[in-house]
């Protein structure tokens, strides 16, 4: 192939490219009759009718969207299939309070394979100047950035979550006092949860306002702390939740309750500082043993070593 039949080529394939994304802009740029019509049948039965419906805005990131969506959609379910765990993800978007659906979450995690793949093909591309050779090796380099990718953004939820959990660990103490403080002044339990919910900021706290949010439609107290008791992974939270509920259902003091949940919180976190501390207490001695030992010997020795060689003829 003659230099300017490749030059054809390639400027043929740049122009139906760039045609493509201006037919597809322009398209994106034209308000849907759904989004024109629906102001006008609001008050219509919702029958049928498709939730959520939004305009379109013509800003570059709706365009790569509405261009690139598809592939990433269509890339997404792949790696649902492949991967599979859908409960395990809903269950820790849940607990890291992430407002992601599952297939949200598939999403980025192709955004980051993408990721990872392109640096891993910059770098076979700089490999390839210097040594043509390894294309299989290349090739199969970037594939295994690809998979670490997205490995890397489920590990990266896991984190998230372990993050907000003890986040809530460290609030939750005081959250459960200020309830039995606002329980013990003579308040109800949705008006101390009120308070608190309003005068406090934190995980616990979203969360507690989720429960305050259910009880206010119509849940009963009871049944909101339960299904907190249900969603949360922290055992000491759940506790918490189930010993709410059953002391609003049978009339048992709250007050002392929550005291006691909260001085439970406060022991398990000693309990916790000590079992850390015993588990690391070999790493803890290793700077004793190879640095204040050895310069507390040089110390005790050298000065006899100096006078050694003074006296010695």
């Amino acid at each position: 192939m003659t230099p300017g039949v490749c030059g054809a080529f390639l400027g043929a394939v740049l122009a139906g490219g760039l045609l493509l994304v201006v037919s597809r802009v322009l398209a994106l740029r034209r308000t849907q009759i759904a989004v024109r019509v629906l102001p006008y049948v609001r008050d219509l039965p919702q029958v049928g009718r498709t939730p959520g419906l939004r305009g379109v805005s013509a800003s570059p990131t709706s365009a790569a969207a509405g261009v690139f969506g598809p592939v990433l959609r269509s890339a997404a379910d792949t790696v649902e299939r492949v991967l599979g765990g859908a409960a395990s993800v809903r269950r820790r978007l849940a607990r890291a309070d992430l407002d992601k659906t599952v297939h949200e979450f598939r999403v980025e995690q192709v955004l980051w394979g993408t990721a990872a793949f392109a640096v891993a093909a910059a770098y076979a591309v700089l490999r390839a100047l210097a040594d043509p050779g390894g294309a299989v090796t290349s090739l199969l380099l970037c594939m295994v950035a690809f998979v670490l990718g997205v490995l890397a953004r489920d590990t990266h939820l896991s984190n998230q979550v372990k993050q907000r959990e003890r986040q809530i660990l460290a609030e939750f103490p005081t959250v459960a006092e200020l309830l039995a403080l606002a329980v013990a002044a003579g308040e109800g339990p949705v008006a101390a949860l009120d308070r608190v919910v309003q005068r406090s900021g934190g995980a616990l706290s979203s969360d507690l306002g989720r429960v305050l949010a259910a009880v206010r439609t119509g849940e009963p107290v009871g049944a909101a702390f339960d299904r907190m008791a249900a969603a949360t992974g922290l055992p000491l939270v759940a506790r918490f939740a189930q010993g709410v509920a059953v002391a609003v259902e049978r009339g048992t003091p709250l007050a002392e309750v929550l005291h006691a949940q909260a001085a439970d919180v406060r022991e398990a976190g000693r309990r916790e500082l000590i079992e850390v501390a015993a588990r690391k207490e070999v790493l803890m001695m290793v700077p004793v043993v190879f640095l204040v030992l050895p310069v507390t010997i040089l110390f005790a020795f050298w000065p006899g070593v100096i006078g050694l060689h003074l006296t010695t003829p």
